[in-house]
C-alpha cells in the first residue's frame, strides 16, 4: 500500500505522461489506462462532450479482454448520453460533481440518476463498484467524463473505490483535461488543413483522414507486437503515426480542383499532376524540429510506393521534383522505391489508403463490397503491399470494421 505522499508522486509523474501525448485519441486510451492502473479498476470509460452530449469515446475492460484470444482486442460501439441527471455520466458531466458509487445496482432511492444495466446483460459483465468524475479545465469546464468500474482489491475481489483516493484521481483527472483540451485543439488544426485540401478534393474529408489514421495504427500496433517491439516505443510510435497519417494526401491543396473533382477517367498528363501531391505535400514538412515533422514528411512523401518498386514519386529530391542521382529509370524518371526501401509508416498507411479508398464510394466510383476489397489486398500482398503487414491486417478485421464505423462519411 502506498502513503499518502508516494500516491501524490505517482499522480504527478502520470500527469506528466499524459502530457507528452499530441493526438487525442491515444491520449484518451492513456488516460483511461493510468487511471485504472492508480485505483486499480477492472475496467473503465472515457466520454467527451460533443454537440451538447456525451460521446463514449474509449473503454477497457480487463475481465473481458482476457476472454479475447491474444492478441485480439475489445470491440465496442461508440454512443452518445444526454448531459442531464438521469444517468450517472450525465449527472456527473451536468452537475461537475464526482460520484463514488459502491454498487450500481444498489443506488439510493432519492438519486435522480439510474444505472443501465444493457451493457452488463450484452457482455455477461457484473458491474459493482463505480467511480465517476469530470474533466474539468482550469476554467471550470467540463469537457469529459472519466468513469472506473469494479476497484479490486489485491486477490482480485471488487470493493468500493476508496474515498481517500478521491482527492488524487480528481488532480490527475484536471491534468487529465488539459491534456485532452490541448489535443483536440492539435486535431481541430489537422483537421482544417484537411478542409483544405477538401476544397480541392471532396473524397478527402475528415473521416477519411481518421479512418485512414486509426486503420495504420492499428496495423502498425498489431506488427510491431509481433515483432517484439517494446510497449513504450510502440505507444510513442502509435501517437506520431496517428498524426501523421491524417495528412496523408495534404499535398492536394496544390493540385488543381479540376482534375481532382474531374468525374471522368484522367489522361496520362493529368495522373502525372496527381501524383506531384506526394511530394510538394512533403514539403509542408521539410523543416523539421520534431519527430512528428519528420513522420509527416515520410508518410505524405511515400504513401503511394509499391512494394515492388512500380509505386510513386520514388527516389525524387522533393524539394525538386527529380530524381536522385543513380536512381533515373530508362526514360530519366525517378525509380520507385522498393521493399525496404519504402519507410515503415508509409508501408501501413498504403494499406489503410487503399482499403479505404475501395471500400469508400467516389465521385468516379461506387464501394466495392467488403470480399472483393479483402480479395484484392490478399492478392496484392507482395506486390503493392508489404506482406508481413498484409498479415497484420487480416488478423485485425474485427477492429478494421469498428473503425470504418466510428468515422463514418457524412
Amino acid at each position: 500500500m502506498l502513503n499518502e505522499k508516494e500516491k501524490l508522486e505517482q499522480i504527478i509523474n502520470l500527469g506528466l505522461e499524459i502530457t507528452k501525448v499530441k493526438d487525442v485519441d491515444i491520449l484518451l486510451e492513456r488516460i483511461l489506462t493510468f487511471a485504472r492502473q492508480f485505483v486499480n479498476a477492472d475496467a473503465g470509460s472515457v466520454y467527451i462532450k460533443e454537440d451538447g452530449k456525451l460521446k463514449f469515446s474509449y473503454t477497457q475492460n480487463e475481465t473481458l479482454q482476457k476472454k479475447l484470444p491474444s492478441g485480439k482486442k475489445l470491440i465496442y460501439s461508440t454512443f452518445s448520453v444526454p448531459i442531464d441527471n438521469k444517468s450517472i455520466s450525465g449527472y456527473v458531466a451536468d452537475t461537475g460533481e464526482m460520484l463514488n458509487i459502491p454498487n450500481g445496482y444498489k443506488l439510493t432511492e432519492n438519486v435522480p440518476y439510474s444505472f443501465d444495466k444493457h451493457f452488463d446483460e450484452i457482455s455477461n459483465y457484473r458491474t459493482q463498484s463505480l467511480l465517476t468524475f469530470p474533466l474539468k479545465t482550469n476554467r471550470g469546464n467540463v469537457i469529459g467524463v472519466l468513469q472506473m468500474i469494479n476497484a479490486q482489491d489485491n486477490a482480485g475481489n471488487v470493493i468500493p473505490f476508496a474515498k481517500e483516493d478521491e482527492p488524487f484521481i480528481m488532480h490527475f483527472a484536471n491534468n487529465a483535461a488539459i491534456a485532452i483540451e490541448r489535443a483536440l485543439m492539435t486535431r481541430d488544426i489537422i483537421l482544417r488543413m484537411i478542409k483544405m485540401s477538401e476544397l480541392h478534393d471532396p473524397k478527402e474529408t475528415g473521416a477519411h483522414a481518421n479512418r485512414v489514421a486509426s486503420y495504420a495504427v492499428e496495423i502498425y500496433e498489431n506488427w510491431a507486437s509481433r515483432r517484439g517491439i517494446f510497449q513504450e516505443e510502440i505507444e510513442k510510435n502509435k501517437d506520431i503515426l496517428r498524426m501523421a497519417a491524417m495528412l496523408h494526401d495534404v499535398g492536394k491543396v496544390a493540385i488543381s480542383d479540376v482534375i481532382l473533382k474531374k468525374p471522368a477517367k484522367l489522361n496520362l498528363d493529368e495522373v502525372e499532376i496527381i501524383k506531384m501531391h506526394t511530394y510538394l505535400g512533403s514539403r509542408l514538412f521539410a523543416d523539421q524540429h520534431s519527430d512528428f515533422d519528420k513522420s509527416a514528411f515520410l508518410v505524405v512523401l511515400n504513401h503511394h510506393e509499391r512494394w515492388d518498386g512500380k509505386g510513386y514519386p520514388g527516389h525524387i529530391n522533393p524539394m525538386t521534383g527529380n530524381p536522385i542521382s543513380g536512381y533515373e529509370d530508362k526514360n530519366g524518371k525517378a525509380q520507385g522505391k522498393k521493399g525496404e526501401e519504402i519507410p515503415t509508416f508509409g508501408r501501413f498507411v498504403a494499406i489503410a489508403d487503399v482499403y479505404d479508398a475501395l471500400s469508400c464510394r467516389r465521385v468516379y466510383k461506387e464501394a466495392w463490397d467488403e470480399t472483393k476489397v479483402l480479395e484484392t489486398l490478399k492478392e496484392e500482398a507482395g506486390k503493392h503491399f508489404d506482406p508481413e503487414m498484409i498479415e497484420s491486417f487480416f488478423s485485425i478485421l474485427d477492429v478494421i470494421r469498428t473503425i470504418a464505423k466510428r468515422y463514418p462519411d457524412e
